[in-house]
C-alpha cells in the first residue's frame, strides 16, 4: 500500500530569480517581448506546440495577462518563467509549470526555447529547475510532459530529465491539419528524490 501524503504547501511562491548553474528563471515582463518574439514567431519552433507563430502584439497581450503570474495559488493555474543566461542576461526561452490538481498533487511541465541556443544543455537545466519547484516547493506527487512524437528533441529532453515514457497515443488528435501521435512522459516525487540523491 502506498502512503498518501498531502502537498507540503497549498501554493508556490518562488524567490526570484530562481538560479541554476548558468541560468536565471524569472517572471516575464514587457521588456522581454523582442526576445520572446525571436523564437515564438518562428514556424519551426511552433510546428509541434499548441500555438501558431506569435506576433509582438500577441506576446505583449499575454505578458500583460496570463504570463505575468509570479506564483501558483490555485489548481488550474500555470506559471511561465523566462529563462535567462546569467552571464549575458539574454532571454533564450521559457518554461511553464501547470498545476492540474490539488487533490491528486499533479502538474505538467512545458518548455519552448530559441533554437539559436540549442545543444548546450540550457533547456535541460531550466526544465530541471521547474521540476524542482514542482516537487520540492509546491509538493506535487506527479509531473507529466505531453508532446508530439515527431518532436524528437523534446522527447530527448524529457528522457534526459529522467522522465519515463508511459504512453504512446497513436493518432489521438487532429493537430494542425495532421493526425498527431502523442508521447506521455512522467516522473513521481520519489523518483525525483532518488535522482537528486544519486
Amino acid at each position: 500500500m502506498i502512503d498518501v501524503l498531502p502537498p507540503t504547501q497549498p501554493y508556490l511562491r518562488p524567490q526570484y530569480p530562481v538560479s541554476t548553474e548558468r541560468l536565471l528563471l524569472r517572471p516575464l515582463s514587457a521588456h522581454d517581448v523582442e526576445a520572446i518574439h525571436a523564437y515564438r514567431s518562428r514556424p519551426e519552433v511552433c510546428r509541434y506546440v499548441p500555438f501558431e507563430p506569435m506576433t509582438r502584439e500577441l506576446i505583449s497581450e499575454r505578458i500583460s495577462s496570463s504570463w505575468a503570474r509570479s506564483e501558483l495559488t490555485e489548481e488550474g493555474q500555470a506559471l511561465t518563467l523566462g529563462v535567462v543566461i546569467a552571464e549575458t542576461d539574454e532571454l533564450i526561452g521559457d518554461v511553464v509549470l501547470f498545476w492540474h490538481s490539488r487533490e491528486h498533487a499533479s502538474g505538467e511541465l512545458g518548455y519552448v526555447f530559441n533554437p539559436d541556443f540549442g545543444g548546450r544543455g540550457f533547456a535541460t537545466e531550466a526544465a530541471s529547475a521547474v521540476l524542482r519547484l514542482g516537487f520540492e516547493e509546491l509538493g506535487l506527487h506527479r509531473i507529466v510532459a505531453r508532446l508530439d512524437e515527431r518532436n524528437e528533441a523534446s522527447a530527448q529532453l524529457a528522457r534526459r530529465l529522467g522522465m519515463r515514457q508511459e504512453a504512446r497515443l497513436v493518432q489521438n488528435e487532429l493537430f494542425k491539419g495532421q493526425w498527431s501521435t502523442e508521447l506521455d512522459f512522467a516522473m513521481l516525487a520519489d523518483e525525483w528524490s532518488a535522482r537528486r540523491t544519486a
